[in-house]
């Protein structure tokens, strides 16, 4: 590769670092404000789109958005493979910490609207529901990494142990598709194919590394 070849590679990375990430917050952060203006309409009176059951909705929109970003966390490992480019690689860290974000919010949803931060409830449902349960452990394995997730972290932890830890991602996956698969009523189609989503990235990186053994 010339000189000026690798000084365009370069400057493309750059560009799309520059440009890349303000767009993609931007974009990330869009469900969320959405949320935020129907709460402002609903507490102001005016017409939302919560309906009638307002914690229902926010409990549904932001869970969703939590799947979504996951899903997309777990997809940009196997895209920058597919493309055999490293830049995607860049965005990791903005959608997990989004990630966490939309959960934290789903939680808190759950936690403030539906509970009234009543913790010893949150304890019998963690107990007598599964799917409670499934979705606490999926917010307690993306803390660690949403706390984790600086280059001082990774200097502490040192890059092998950072990464072991950051596998919980995959853990949270999991936990989050079954989460939705057993919280809905029915034979609905929506949790199935969030389910098969996630498995199929689990199953890419699952075959990566065993190919990487070979």
């Amino acid at each position: 590769m010339s000189p000026f070849s690798k000084a365009l590679s370069f400057m493309t990375t750059a560009q799309i670092r520059i440009f890349g990430k303000p767009i993609l917050f931007f974009m990330l952060s869009l469900p969320a404000l959405w949320l935020a203006v129907q709460w402002a309409l609903y507490f102001s009176g005016e017409p939302n789109g919560l309906g009638i059951n307002p914690q229902e909705v926010s409990n549904r929109f932001s869970g969703r958005w939590t799947l979504r970003m996951l899903i997309l966390a777990l997809a940009v490992s196997p895209f920058a493979a597919l493309i055999n480019k490293p830049w995607p690689l860049m965005f990791r860290r903005m959608v997990g910490l989004f990630a966490f974000f939309y959960v934290t919010v789903h939680l808190g949803s759950y936690l403030g609207l539906d509970l009234a931060l009543d913790f010893s409830a949150l304890w019998r449902d963690i107990v007598e529901r599964v799917y409670i349960l499934f979705g606490v452990g999926a917010f307690l394995c993306l803390l660690p990494l949403a706390v984790t997730s600086t280059k001082g972290w990774i200097k502490r932890l040192g890059a092998t142990g950072w990464k072991a830890l950051h596998r919980l991602v995959y853990v949270a996956g999991l936990l989050a598709a079954l989460h939705f698969l057993f919280l809905v009523k029915g034979n609905q189609l929506e949790p199935k194919i969030y389910a098969a989503i996630i498995a199929a990235l689990l199953l890419w990186r699952l075959y990566r590394r065993l190919s990487q053994k070979r």
